[in-house]
């Protein structure tokens, strides 16, 4: 299993009052950001199992979830839903995307 995979699981468990806090605001950001979050932690664990082209392609939609959660925090941060977000969390987020970037390219 890559070590991304535990970074994911601490991107949630950091990102869950930010959820919550978007959610107060828009039920259907809070919603998206969810599946976006989920959706890294299981690409990343089916990917680590599978062969050839399926795992290239299991990364992908991680990266790209990667990318839409990150896309939900200046979403959430544009519409004044949140006042900032925490630096170490967007570090986490950005080392999850770069991994997985080099796996897919």
């Amino acid at each position: 299993m890559l070590r991304i995979y535990d970074t994911s699981l601490q991107l949630i468990r950091s990102l869950r009052p930010v959820v919550d806090t978007i959610a107060r605001f828009d039920v259907d950001l809070a919603r998206q950001m969810r599946r976006a979050m989920a959706s890294i932690t299981l690409n990343i664990a089916e990917g680590s199992y599978a062969r050839g082209r399926n795992r290239q392609a299991l990364y992908q939609v991680a990266l790209g979830s990667a990318k839409e959660t990150k896309a939900c925090l200046d979403v959430a941060w544009s519409f004044g839903y949140l006042e900032r977000v925490d630096e170490r969390v967007l570090a986490d987020l950005g080392s999850i995307c770069a991994v997985l970037y080099s796996l897919v390219t």
